[in-house]
């Protein structure tokens, strides 16, 4: 389980002029699975390491390997929206059984 900050998107809130987007941010999953494995990778994670790790998730998502939770819904495409406050909960599962026959 990872957690992630999810901002607020100021510039939304002020061309609608609505507090909405101040109470939840839609973002794409991809920039919260971005978000997740440099936050689990850490800040001394070499640039290309994470660059390799951010893409090879993503093409895994993209190819139905695996699926990614977000605060309890399960997603597998990189390009899908979700609405977040505060904080994102997100968990990988595989789609597949990782047993040997």
């Amino acid at each position: 389980m990872i957690r992630v900050n999810v901002p607020i998107d100021v510039n939304a809130v002020a061309a609608n002029a609505s507090a909405a987007f101040a109470l939840a941010t839609p973002l794409l999953v991809a920039d919260l699975v971005t978000s997740a494995i440099i936050a689990s990778l850490g800040a001394r994670a070499p640039d290309d390491k994470r660059e390799r790790v951010v893409r090879r998730t993503l093409d895994g998502l993209r190819s139905g390997e695996f699926a990614v939770e977000i605060d309890g819904r399960v997603y597998g495409d990189p390009d899908d929206v979700v609405v977040c406050a505060g904080v994102a909960t997100l968990r990988f599962f595989l789609r597949r059984s990782s047993r040997a026959a």
